[in-house]
């Protein structure tokens, strides 16, 4: 009796692909994993840190897999057009990491079942589709806490990108850290309704300084208003990246994005059959951020109570939003001795008390 293995190796192979992602384990060829930014890679910023983290990958890795990326890509049909475009060039996991990005990611997901897709900032799953995000809101507290330190006017200016939930939180959490140390203080609010545009985050850093910020928090991606602000002598805390070098005596600390450690492991699942679709939320805890060295201007009572806030954190001890918390009208959003869920605060719509700036529309 004579057998055709290529015929039986093929359904095995067929057979192993129907029950889910194992195959990907015996592929002898390496796993193409790709990557899509929202914004230019540039210097610092979302989309740089998530490239740091690919070269990461790369760099763990070697033969196992092979990677690309394509940058400077918005939501809507153009990343349809690139994650369709991944599929077709044979890429079996695609990373989308940008919120707009979700509904073409899921759409082009029910077309592509046999491709792994992990959705940076979304909500949405599937089957071959999961999500990936930080508790961001962690480290923007501890800036907070830092700002309310060091801030002799009690105000401080933050420039937020669009009024989605992931900013929202950060704001929020930024705010009740500040007041932690001073309730009195206020942070005033200006959107600039873009991940990206230099000249209109200057325009806003500017405003808020004039009207009496003497601190300023980001939402946006570029490295502007830290670059303007050391121009000035006005104290940043920034974000994404370790933004030192762009502000090395104003910059007082940054709330740095560390994906490396997560790509690996994502990729070690998938090569060794082991994926399935989930929500990965990871924090200070499990080191999806870290907050950057401290600058030498900062005093050593401000230092002292950020680490041992940001020990509290890492401990269980201390949440950002533990109420009692409340909203600028005075309306209760957390009860005492409650702490908000994870998908409460995915869908946070309010601002808290102590912020001077209103729920813009995107």
């Amino acid at each position: 009796m004579s057998y055709d293995f290529r015929h039986i190796r093929r359904s095995i192979v067929g057979l192993a692909a129907g029950l889910g992602f194992v195959v990907s384990a015996q592929a002898a060829e390496p796993l193409k994993t790709c990557f899509l930014y929202a914004t230019p890679i540039g210097e610092s910023g979302w989309a740089y840190q998530h490239e740091q983290g690919r070269k990461e990958l790369v760099a763990a890795m070697g033969n196992k897999i092979t990677t690309k990326f394509v940058d400077n890509i918005h939501g809507g049909p153009d990343a349809e057009r690139v994650i369709r475009n991944f599929v077709q060039e044979g890429c079996k996991l695609i990373f989308t990491p940008s919120f707009g990005f979700m509904e073409p990611t899921i759409k082009v997901a029910r077309q592509a079942p046999n491709v792994i897709f992990m959705q940076g900032t979304g909500y949405k799953t599937a089957p071959n589709v999961g999500t990936y995000n930080a508790r961001y809101y962690e480290g923007r507290y501890l800036e907070g806490v830092l700002a309310g330190k060091m801030s002799k006017k009690g105000v401080v200016g933050y420039v937020g990108a669009f009024p989605i939930p992931e900013v929202l939180q950060g704001i929020n959490a930024f705010t009740l850290g500040m007041r932690s140390v001073n309730p009195q203080a206020q942070v005033k609010l200006i959107w600039v309704n873009s991940w990206y545009d230099p000249g209109k985050e200057r325009d806003a850093a500017n405003t808020l300084i004039k009207l009496g910020a003497d601190i300023l928090a980001y939402a946006p991606s570029g490295i502007s208003i830290v670059t303007m602000a050391e121009a000035q002598g006005v104290y940043t805390l920034g974000y994404y990246s370790d933004m030192s070098k762009f502000g090395p005596k104003t910059n007082l600390t940054s709330l740095v994005h560390t994906w490396g450690d997560y790509y690996i492991k994502e990729v070690e699942e998938v090569l060794a059959g082991r994926w399935k679709s989930k929500k990965v939320l990871g924090g200070l805890r499990e080191g999806m951020i870290k907050m950057a060295p401290v600058n030498s201007a900062v005093t050593a009572d401000a230092r002292e109570k950020m680490l041992v806030d940001e020990r509290a954190i890492i401990d269980g001890k201390l949440h950002p939003f533990a109420g009692p918390i409340y909203d600028q009208d005075g309306k209760e959003r957390v009860a005492a001795g409650k702490i908000m869920t994870d998908d409460e605060m995915n869908n946070m719509n309010f601002l808290v008390k102590g912020v001077d700036g209103s729920m813009a529309k995107n």
